[in-house]
C-alpha cells in the first residue's frame, strides 16, 4: 500500500470515514480503521492475483 494513493475522506450525512484506492472503497469509523480495512482489501486482492 505504500506506493499506491489513498484518499480518505468524511461522508456527509453518515457517520465515519471512506478510503478509496485502485478500484476499492472501504468504510470505518475512523480515519484509521478506514485506512487498516483498505490495507486488508489491496492484501486479499494482490493474493488472487498471484494464483
Amino acid at each position: 500500500m505504500a506506493q499506491k494513493k489513498v484518499t480518505v475522506f468524511k461522508i456527509k450525512n453518515r457517520s465515519g470515514f471512506a478510503a478509496v484506492c485502485d478500484g476499492h472503497l472501504t468504510e470505518g469509523s475512523s480515519k484509521e480503521q478506514a485506512l487498516a480495512r483498505m490495507a486488508k482489501a489491496l492484501k486479499r486482492t494482490s493474493r488472487k492475483k498471484i494464483r
